[in-house]
Order: C-alpha cells, then sequence, then structure tokens
C-alpha cells in the first residue's frame, strides 16, 4: 500500500511546485520583463515623481472644466481598494432612482441630446478609465464654457483624442478620461 501512496504524494508535491510556484513566478517575471508599464500599474508621475494616477483606474473629475468619467459602483467613489460592481439588477429602484438623477443632471447641461448608456451606468469593477467618444463630445460644450476654450475646437480635441478600436474591430473607440484631461491642461489651460 505504501508503494501505491508514495508516488501520489511525490506526483502531487511536483505539480504544486510546479503549477503553484514555478508557473506563475515564471509568469510573473515574463509579464514584468515584456509589459513594464503595465504590470506596474501604468502609474502617472508628476515632475516631482509624486504618483498623481494611472492609465488604468478611472477617477473622479467632477470640476466642470474637465472631462467625467463614468460613476463608479466602487466605494465611495473611485476606490480601487473596494472595486467591484453594484450588484443591482434591472428591477433595483436604487439603482433606477441613481440612473434617473444622473440622466436629469447630465440634461440640465445638455438639455434635448441623447444620453450614451456609459453616462448613466457604472462598469463592472466600477473603475473603467475610459468613456465612449460620445460621452466626450456631450460634455465638450461645458468644458469649452469652463476653460474660456471655442467650443468647436473642444469636440476637436475630443476627436483628436479618441482611440480607435484595436485593428479597427476589436472593442469599442475610447478615451482614457485622465489622459485626456492632462491634454486638456496643456492644450486648453484654465483662464481663471
Amino acid at each position: 500500500m505504501l508503494s501505491n501512496i508514495r508516488p501520489a504524494v511525490a506526483m502531487i508535491a511536483l505539480f504544486t511546485l510546479l503549477t503553484g510556484l514555478a508557473y506563475p513566478l515564471a509568469v510573473t517575471g515574463i509579464a514584468g520583463a515584456l509589459f513594464r508599464g503595465q504590470s506596474g500599474g501604468e502609474l502617472i508621475r508628476d515632475a516631482s515623481g509624486q504618483v498623481i494616477g494611472s492609465h488604468l483606474i478611472a477617477q473622479g473629475f467632477a470640476k466642470p472644466e474637465y472631462l467625467h468619467p463614468r460613476p463608479s459602483a466602487a466605494g465611495n467613489g473611485y476606490d480601487a481598494s473596494n472595486s467591484s460592481g453594484s450588484n443591482m439588477g434591472p428591477l433595483s429602484q436604487k439603482l433606477a432612482d441613481r440612473v434617473k438623477g444622473d440622466a436629469a443632471a447630465i440634461r440640465k447641461d445638455a438639455p434635448g441630446v441623447t444620453i450614451p448608456a456609459d453616462a448613466v451606468t457604472t462598469s463592472g469593477s466600477g473603475l473603467d478609465p475610459d468613456i465612449s467618444p460620445a460621452y466626450a463630445h456631450l460634455q465638450a460644450p461645458r468644458i469649452a464654457v469652463a476653460r474660456h476654450a471655442d467650443p468647436a475646437a473642444v469636440d476637436a480635441f475630443v476627436s483628436a483624442k479618441t482611440t480607435p478600436a484595436f485593428l479597427g474591430f476589436i472593442g469599442q473607440p475610447r478615451i482614457n478620461v485622465f489622459d485626456f484631461n492632462r491634454a486638456l491642461d496643456v492644450r486648453f489651460p484654465v483662464k481663471r
């Protein structure tokens, strides 16, 4: 009987070391070497070296002179340590009330426009860093007014900063909110 157990125990130990330790370490090492930015969170630093954000995680921009991200269900809003969706279904009254409130706020700034879905719905993680070009174009007039810029120029800037679908057909066109807002500060500085 011991002769049957010993090979089983040896195989469990071997495959535990192989698939539980060696393989994850190799994949992590390769990812770190080939994709240094992505594996490190694509952190963005200011001139002094201070981390100010990430390309991969949404941040709550609320000032009128900035592009606003999708609503967040992560913790108390854009909390990366508490990333999750709201888990509210289509029959949830709380979800319906939040969506109606968000839609009403958008209609106040842009009456009579069609509101894109990502303007009032959260992503699965609550931290999606990208928005649709339609939502960005919807916000362009508000940004232009707040920055005392030409609305057509801000709208054209939205188009210029839109990332197309990968290979033209994989995914959707999108705009990274953090990158766009940093570019806005350079192209259309806020005039006080």
